[in-house]
């Protein structure tokens, strides 16, 4: 394991291939939520942090299946970012075949899709807190196909499979990490 970048140099290669305020938004809150699962699993909770930060940096550039992530890898290969950081960012696309190895690998994966989800149930909410969203609320929107439709529900299923707890309790530890983080995601909402 080789040491990692500073949080500020990964935030301004963030802000430098990705304008949208909302993506931005959306990668402080995996960044959040990877950081409590680090705590909760004793993992490193910068590492697991960064993966979160930098899981989607290059996706407004590289969309495509066919280049997302594997473009972004390559820069942050070039930037001298550590490969555990890299391999974990390349297993939040279940599409490339990676197997998914330590805790870090399969957390992305059970965070990243569930993250956009739980913001969009919380910005349906008339408050538009995040505060104010409930695991039944995000339960029962899981099951409405035309809410959110480019999620993918399956990688959030997984995703808490492979890391071995039970769907409600994932989505109860998600809720509770973007709780604290809801000013800097914009989900503070109106009281």
């Amino acid at each position: 394991m080789t040491s990692l970048p500073p949080r500020e140099a990964a935030w301004a290669l963030l802000c430098e291939y990705t304008q949208s305020d909302s993506l931005r938004k959306r990668v402080l809150g995996v960044e959040a939520v990877m950081r409590a699962y680090a705590r909760h699993y004793d993992g490193d909770a910068d590492r697991w942090g960064m993966v979160g930060l930098l899981h989607d940096f290059d996706y407004e550039r590289s969309p495509s299946m066919e280049d997302h992530p594997l473009k972004g890898s390559e820069i942050l290969k070039e930037l001298g970012y550590p490969d555990d950081i890299r391999y974990a960012i390349l297993c939040h696309a279940p599409y490339l075949g990676y197997e998914r190895q330590s805790l870090m690998d399969k957390a992305i994966l059970a965070v990243d899709e569930l993250v956009g989800f739980i913001t969009a149930v919380a910005l349906v909410q008339p408050s538009k807190r995040v505060a104010d969203v409930k695991v039944s609320s995000v339960k029962k929107k899981l099951k409405d196909k035309a809410f959110a439709r480019s999620v993918n529900r399956q990688d959030i299923i997984e995703g808490a499979q492979e890391l071995g707890v039970p769907l409600e309790e994932h989505i109860e530890f998600c809720i509770a990490a973007l709780r604290e983080h809801a000013d800097a995601l914009g989900l503070r909402g109106s009281l």
